[in-house]
């Protein structure tokens, strides 16, 4: 004989597998294009001639649309539902994907930009969507793990975007190294940074095709629609008053913040490894292999949320997990801070390695469960604001647009002031000393495990 409970897990799983298995696919995708902007960065810096602070608005570009097209979003998803709302974010990606073609041909850095922006605009509606989806869907306890399974293929795709990118488009980076461009007269270096720039064109105008292919698949699959407010008790309320009511809740706008320091933190250890083992000389044989290191902090997400599936809720609670997160982010970047460049590790089929650079890629460790664990705290017992919850918490991805464009100031800053007290040999560069930006991050993170979470009203 069955019982209640044992009923009960069988239907949530026949209710859950097609619906989870449409959203990893999702993910998927979401991961990819979203950590191609790691190997971008330096690539941009070479071919749009740019410093390497000016290099960082390719992230600030990509998530400050989170930002600004967050809560348009959730107006969006109101208006077609969220089934539609998917569909429509992955064709608004593609429009960005094929805005790289003419950005490439003219190789106009604004442009490329605008591209960005407009795919992260389709992003943040893809996330305002679908997040709620993975959280609804099953019991809310094992919502972590669900996100986990969603954070692994997202962080495949991080794994895997470099490696492609870095094979299509980056493989012959060695031959415009700046002291080779710096060699060439101006009509033969620019024929050279177009024809490295028109290197972009036919990947992103393929995957363009390939998301379009995509959304109709979305639009005609069985994906359910879902509704969070069933009382009707939020539906009737204007956006402004909705977004007011829900800053009442203490463990939304504490998990808000929350979000946005942890979104800095994995960002920073995605898209700025690679231009901290080009300043540490990581070339390999290939002269490129400074552009695949995104790849090594992917890795160590993946583990994190393999670690995540494993372990919760059964033998680890989310909140045991987001603990663990906080800790080991704080001794990682400190062992980051402190620990000496010049200290190499030999692993097979890599060149020697600064220990440094492996610990910037444990931080994907620290932060693989960070998301999976934030998003159910913050949107428990939100009921009918769940919608507009989500699209608040997507704000927080801003997290990722300023930190990188601040770390990209001060590591500038700092390698030339050594650079210019003939300390470049001698003294710690900007790029890692900027690490410590993020130490506030993981102190938060912490705070929200410990205590944050658990508030339900302002004053008591």
């Amino acid at each position: 004989m069955i019982s209640n409970t044992q009923s009960s897990l069988v239907v949530e799983k026949s209710n859950t597998i097609m619906p989870m298995i449409i959203l990893t696919v999702l993910f998927f995708i979401l991961g990819f294009v979203t950590w191609l902007n790691g190997p971008l960065i330096p690539f941009f810096e070479m071919a749009c001639e740019l410093t390497a602070s000016q290099a960082y608005f390719v992230t600030f570009a990509f998530y400050i649309a989170y930002f600004v097209m967050a809560i348009p979003s959730s107006w969006v998803i109101e208006k077609v539902g969220y089934k539609n709302g998917i569909s429509l974010g992955l064709l608004i990606i593609a429009a960005g994907a094929f805005t790289f073609y003419p950005a490439a041909e003219s190789r106009t850095f604004l442009l490329f930009l605008i591209a960005l922006f407009v795919m992260g605009t389709g992003l943040a509606i893809l996330q305002t969507a679908a997040n709620p989806y993975v959280v609804v869907i099953g019991r809310r306890e094992s919502a972590a793990a669900r996100i986990s399974v969603l954070g692994i293929a997202n962080k495949l795709a991080g794994f895997v975007a470099p490696i492609v990118l870095t094979a299509l488009v980056l493989s012959n980076m060695q031959e415009f190294t700046a002291d080779k461009i710096a060699m060439l007269d101006s009509v033969s270096k620019s024929n050279a940074l177009n024809s490295l720039a028109l290197q972009l064109q036919r990947p992103y105008l393929y995957m363009g095709l390939i998301i379009v292919v995509l959304a109709f698949f979305v639009k005609l699959s069985p994906l359910p629609e879902i509704d969070l407010d069933e009382d009707n008790k939020v539906t009737h309320l204007s956006i402004f008053k909705q977004i007011s009511n829900a800053f009442k809740y203490p463990q939304l706008v504490l998990g808000v913040i929350t979000l946005m320091l942890y979104l800095a933190a994995e960002v920073l250890a995605g898209d700025s490894i690679g231009g901290f083992g080009k300043q540490l000389g990581v070339y390999g044989e290939d002269g490129n292999f400074y552009l695949k290191l995104t790849s090594f902090t992917m890795s160590a997400m993946v583990v994190g949320y393999v670690i995540g599936i494993t372990l919760i809720p059964k033998h680890l609670s989310q909140v045991a997990a987001l603990k663990a997160s906080g800790f080991l982010g704080i001794i990682l970047v400190v062992a980051i801070v402190l620990i000496s460049p010049t200290i190499t590790i030999q692993l097979p089929g890599i060149p020697n390695l600064p220990v440094v650079i492996l610990f910037v890629a444990f931080l994907g460790l620290a932060n693989a469960l960070c998301w999976p664990a934030i998003w159910p705290m913050a949107l428990q017992d939100l009921g009918g604001y769940t919608k507009i919850a989500s699209a608040i918490l997507i704000m927080g991805i801003i997290g990722g647009a300023i930190f990188p464009l601040l770390y990209g100031m001060i590591t500038e800053n700092i390698n030339a002031a050594n650079l210019a007290n003939n300390m470049q040999k001698t003294a710690k560069s900007g790029n890692q000393i900027g690490y410590l930006m993020l130490l506030p991050s993981y102190i938060m993170i912490l705070f929200y495990a410990i205590k944050g979470h658990k508030y339900r009203r302002w004053s008591r």
